[in-house]
C-alpha cells in the first residue's frame, strides 16, 4: 500500500474522530437533510455545525446538493455506515470486557 492510501485513510479517521461529526452521520443515516434540520437536532449553533459539515464534506464523507436556498447533505457512500457499525461492535466488546474485569474484582 502507498503513502497516499495511508494519508487518505488517516484523514478520514481524523474527520470521524469528533463526537459531533459522529452524531451528524447518525442523523444523516436514513435521509438527506438541510443544515437547518441538522443543527436543530444537535441543539448547536449553525456556524458550529457548518464547520463540522465542511470537514466531513472535504474528506468525501458527505455530499451536497442545492435545493432552492437550502444546501442538502447526504452520506456519500453507504460503506461509512458499515464502518461505524463495526466500530460500535468493537466498542461494545471492549466495554463488555471491562465490565467483566470489574465484576471479577469484587
Amino acid at each position: 500500500m502507498t503513502d497516499t492510501y495511508f494519508n487518505k485513510s488517516a484523514g478520514i479517521f481524523k474527520a470521524l474522530a469528533h463526537p459531533t461529526r459522529l452524531k451528524i452521520l447518525h442523523i444523516l443515516e436514513k435521509e438527506e437533510l438541510c443544515v437547518c434540520t441538522i443543527y436543530e437536532a444537535l441543539d448547536l449553533e449553525q456556524s458550529n455545525v457548518s464547520q463540522h459539515l465542511k470537514v466531513l464534506r472535504d474528506k468525501d464523507i458527505l455530499r451536497t446538493r442545492r435545493e432552492g436556498p437550502m444546501i442538502m447533505y447526504r452520506i456519500s457512500r453507504p460503506e461509512i455506515l458499515s464502518m461505524l457499525g463495526e466500530s460500535e461492535s468493537f466498542l461494545k466488546g471492549i466495554l463488555n470486557e471491562t465490565f467483566e474485569e470489574l465484576k471479577g474484582e469484587d
